[in-house]
């Protein structure tokens, strides 16, 4: 299970390094949902391992918010660029 782990948190790091490498702020943002997503899906695997709630409702939470914040201020960013 410890290995499964690894490879989530290894996997996890490819966006951050598209990240570093890119100039192109609609592909940061991109990456940093994905890093989002990535985070909420490991949080939830880590809540089953120990059963326990209250890590599950975090990691939905997580899940369902973190990306709704990148898409406002995406929207944002794009209306700020239209004037």
């Amino acid at each position: 299970m410890s290995l499964l782990l690894i490879a989530m948190i290894l996997v996890l790091l490819i966006p951050l390094y598209d990240a570093w490498k890119n100039d192109n702020i609609w592909q940061k943002m991109l990456a940093f949902a994905s890093i989002s997503t990535k985070t909420a899906i490991l949080i939830l695997f880590i809540s089953v391992l120990r059963d326990d709630w209250a890590i599950g409702i975090v990691g939905a939470i997580v899940l369902t918010v973190g990306n709704a914040a990148l898409m406002l201020l995406a929207n944002i960013i794009k209306r700020m660029n239209e004037t």
